[in-house]
């Protein structure tokens, strides 16, 4: 999908450099993937003291039944 974005063209230089990557593409790729698991990791954070916690809980022997 083809798309076309005015970025800054220094912002872009110093991630491919810092990066180590070959292309523009390659930096602003490795950008996104990094944003995406850094907002995924804040979800996981914002879950913390939600779900409930047993500590009963014996998961060896859940490993063990397979």
């Amino acid at each position: 999908m083809p798309t076309n974005l005015q970025l800054d063209d220094r912002l872009i230089d110093e991630a491919v450099r810092l990066g180590g990557h070959k292309t523009k593409r390659a930096a602003v790729t490795q950008a996104l993937v990094d944003y995406t698991q850094r907002l995924r990791q804040v979800k996981v954070l914002s879950e913390f003291g939600r779900i409930d916690f047993e500590p009963d809980y014996d998961y060896k022997a859940q490993r063990s039944k397979t």
